[in-house]
């Protein structure tokens, strides 16, 4: 099913193909000749433009090459009285996508349209898979054999053959995306494409027209309309990762493709029905959030079917030695460094440390260790930022709330002093982030809003 424009002069030619295409369920639109065409492509997105060759104010070469300018997906088929080989000639190599002679069948081009539609359809979805799919570093099997990561697996298992949302928890760093992607590749869908989008990377203002897409005009440089990810994703899945950055407005549009399978676009008041399985992550307690109602409990309970929660590295050190033995080949392989070991006295090192960056992380410190490192065993030394910390301050893996106490006054205006100290905490934040926002939130395990919210009570400016 697409969205068609016939072009043709002659309006009972018009009539007779809209009542032969609407068998197949398409939108249909018509115009009278090139001027008409030329405006109506300026307002909304076809995926087909059936066209005559010959009419009073252009041809059908000025049309396809007017489309073109502007979307080179957009599928073009001429119908013409006047069939020459010159003209069909001509106009393949303009790029159309087929050239029908009049009289034709109607079956002909029944045919033909349902062939452009899903050319039309593969272009724009490789377009955006282009943009918006990178090659994520590791996606192999989740490693390790903890009872933990066991149990992950075997939900990932029973999950991947449903068609359910998936709710994939966990801090940062522990491989919520590899998780997302394992059940895709193990489900239905895993032919179909596969999207991810960060949604603490998108602006706010961006993020919804990233989603949903938008017509043309419907924001300051949108020149011209453009799907979005959930069309792109059509019967395969989109992964929503830091799905509690989404404002509340997009939440509404994600509660409704999520209930009923309809998006509508940025600018339009047309719906538009998709075939997407959502699977969302998040670093935050969503329930904290939909207690302080920065989101909508609706949608909590519609991505939370099926949750899946990663433990941290630290809640599963018996995994330590295999994952860095994987990693240290993974590493040496992509980097093209010879492979070292890691001595025991290393390892034992790594065990002591609190990995608040968890897998993340640990690839990291091992990279730089496999690369500087200058021993045939990577050495304890080639690891010389690890502070250990005790099981009770491995949370952040600097000091516990009882050591911080500890070194306050007995007598102290309680709620003066936590307001101080998280007025500190933001600003160091911030200058770390130099001023980005979204990246200080991300420090300080807060939502966007939240930080927002903080910026403002304490009368912090940010330069």
């Amino acid at each position: 099913m697409g969205r068609i424009l016939i072009v043709d002069d002659e309006p009972n030619l018009r009539k007779i193909l809209v009542a032969n295409l609407r068998k197949d369920g398409h939108f249909l639109a018509e115009a009278a000749g090139c001027s008409e065409a030329t405006q109506r492509l300026a307002q909304e997105e076809f995926d087909v433009v059936l066209t005559d060759h010959k009419m009073p104010d252009g041809t059908g070469m000025d049309i396809l090459r007017a489309i073109h300018e502007e979307d080179s997906t957009t599928s073009v088929v001429f119908l013409t009285a006047v069939g020459t080989v010159q003209l069909a000639v001509e106009s393949m190599r303009e790029g159309a996508f087929d050239f029908l002679t009049k009289p034709f069948t109607p079956e002909a081009v029944r045919s033909t349209v349902n062939r452009a539609c899903e050319r039309t359809a593969l272009l724009r979805e490789n377009a955006v898979l282009k943009t918006t799919v990178t090659k994520l570093q590791d996606a192999g099997e989740l490693l390790g054999t903890s009872p933990e990561m066991e149990t992950v697996r075997a939900l990932i298992e029973r999950v991947a053959k449903t068609s359910s949302t998936v709710l994939i928890t966990g801090e940062t760093g522990t491989g919520k995306e590899l998780v997302a992607r394992a059940i895709h590749r193990n489900s239905l869908r895993a032919k179909r494409p596969f999207i991810a989008i960060n949604c603490a990377a998108v602006t706010e203002s961006l993020l919804e027209s990233e989603l949903f897409g938008h017509e043309r005009g419907a924001y300051t440089g949108a020149d011209k309309a453009r799907a979005g990810l959930f069309e792109a994703a059509h019967e395969g899945t989109l992964f929503l990762d830091e799905v509690a950055e989404m404002s509340l407005g997009a939440q509404a549009k994600l509660l409704r493709v999520l209930a009923d399978g309809e998006i509508q676009r940025v600018g339009s008041t047309q719906t538009r029905r998709v075939d997407v399985r959502v699977l969302a992550a998040t670093h935050q307690k969503l329930q904290d959030a939909v207690r302080r109602g920065g989101f909508r409990e609706d949608l909590f309970y519609r991505l939370a079917v099926v949750p899946i929660h990663l433990p941290p590295l630290r809640e599963r050190k018996e995994d330590l030695g295999e994952l860095c033995r994987e990693l240290l080949e993974r590493i040496a392989s992509d980097m093209k460094v010879s492979l070292r070991p890691l001595s025991a006295a290393a390892l034992g090192k790594l065990g002591r440390y609190a990995f608040p960056g968890n897998i993340r992380e640990l690839r990291n410190l091992l990279e730089r260790a496999l690369i500087l490192g200058q021993h045939s065993e990577l050495q304890p030394e080639d690891f010389p930022f690890l502070v250990a910390a005790p099981e009770a301050q491995r949370v952040r893996g600097e000091v516990t709330a009882e050591q911080l106490a500890g070194q306050l006054p007995t007598h102290i205006d309680l709620r003066e002093t936590i307001a101080r100290f998280e007025q500190a905490l933001i600003v160091r934040a911030l200058d770390e982030a130099r001023g980005v926002q979204a990246e200080a939130a991300r420090t300080l395990s807060l939502s966007r809003s939240d930080l927002g919210y903080k910026l403002s009570k304490y009368g912090i400016s940010v330069n």
